[in-house]
């Protein structure tokens, strides 16, 4: 019975020759997974403690501009559909969205998104463009044309302070 043929190769130096001899991993100049591990997880808990470390006032703030600027824009298409001026407005408090009736504003109390809201951080301050801000109830109407006049709507606490930039025809945005 012939038996299985075993390959062994043998590495056969010449006399003079020496055995090449591998660097050393500090001669490579390169990084441990660990070390490159370690780093990782230095950066993950330093964006961590800036994420925790944000301003939640700021963040509240910037969140209630935003959606008053979606309402805003669904406000001004109502007010197209309906052929009626739809109002928005607002005190230090809240807001609310109004509908010119035969006798004087109405506000929308019947619509689920243009109902009347609290603001998430009071009291607010309020100006509309450059002008002072107001202490009464501000208005801002949307009519019936599809054009209307651009502002900006400024919405500030007593340590930040967001815009709501509307351009006239229908698209609003926060900064």
């Amino acid at each position: 019975m012939a038996s299985p043929a075993v390959s062994v190769s043998m590495q056969i130096l010449a006399p003079g020759w020496t055995k090449p001899s591998r660097p050393s991993v500090s001669a490579c100049g390169g990084f441990t997974l660990l070390e490159l591990l370690v780093v990782l997880v230095i950066v993950g808990v330093m964006l961590g403690a800036i994420t925790l470390n944000l301003d939640p006032s700021q963040t509240q703030l910037q969140q209630d501009a935003q959606r008053i600027a979606q309402l805003m824009q669904l406000a001004r298409d109502e007010a197209i559909v309906r052929n009626q001026p739809i109002a928005f407005e607002s005190d230090t408090m809240g807001y609310r969205f109004l509908v010119q009736q035969e006798h004087g504003w109405v506000a929308l109390t019947d619509d689920a998104l243009l109902r009347e809201r609290q603001y998430r951080v009071t009291p607010i301050r309020l100006w509309l463009d450059a002008s002072a801000a107001k202490e009464a109830p501000l208005r801002i109407v949307f009519g019936r044309e599809p054009v209307d006049k651009a502002f900006t709507l400024t919405l500030a606490t007593h340590q930040s302070q967001v815009s709501i930039r509307a351009d006239g025809i229908g698209n609003f945005d926060t900064h």
